[in-house]
């Protein structure tokens, strides 16, 4: 009897750790921001511009809490180009024939992509929503947790924003996805 026990926790204990290594399997599939400009000349498609730094720690939170969410994580796979783009990054990037490059400034400098994406208003993280025409719809500016991150991706991936003010949509949707 103790051994069926023992048999039987050692099962639950197994197909719990499947189940939960099936949904951390479920992740957003980050490009560069020049892969999804590639894809969206093929493919037109809203972006998702996750704006980050190396040193911010709540850039880490988000990743971690935020968009390994499976339900989000598939959301943004298939309603968006997923971007992960370093505000601090070295390397030149050509967009809408204009070259951002990196400046210097105090210890660390910043991205002109980074700061033109929000409008010179660097804070980390930042997400920017842009349109399938790659006009910025919004910069968003700050960690979201889960469940405040769920209704601006419907409000957003399913063009709410086109024909609804954001107060009426968020008080009449407070479904998940």
């Amino acid at each position: 009897m103790k051994l069926i026990r023992i048999v039987l926790c050692f099962l639950v204990l197994l197909s719990f750790g499947s189940w939960n290594a099936n949904e951390s399997n479920q992740k957003v599939e980050w490009l560069t921001f020049e892969e999804a400009i590639a894809r969206h000349k093929k493919n037109p498609k809203k972006l998702l511009v996750d704006l980050y730094t190396d040193w911010c720690g709540w850039c880490k939170v988000m990743d971690r809490q935020t968009y390994s969410k499976a339900e989000i994580a598939n959301y943004i796979n298939k309603n968006f180009y997923p971007v992960k783009l370093n505000a601090e990054q070295r390397q030149p990037i050509e967009f809408n024939g204009h070259t951002f490059k990196f400046i210097p400034s105090g210890r660390r400098g910043y991205h002109q992509l980074a700061a033109s994406l929000t409008n010179n208003r660097l804070s980390y993280p930042t997400t920017v929503f842009m349109d399938e025409e790659l006009k910025i719809i919004q910069p968003i500016a700050g960690y979201l947790r889960p469940e405040q991150m769920e209704p601006i991706l419907l409000y957003i991936g399913d063009n709410h924003f086109k024909t609804t003010k954001w107060e009426n949509f968020a008080q009449s949707n407070k479904t998940s996805l």
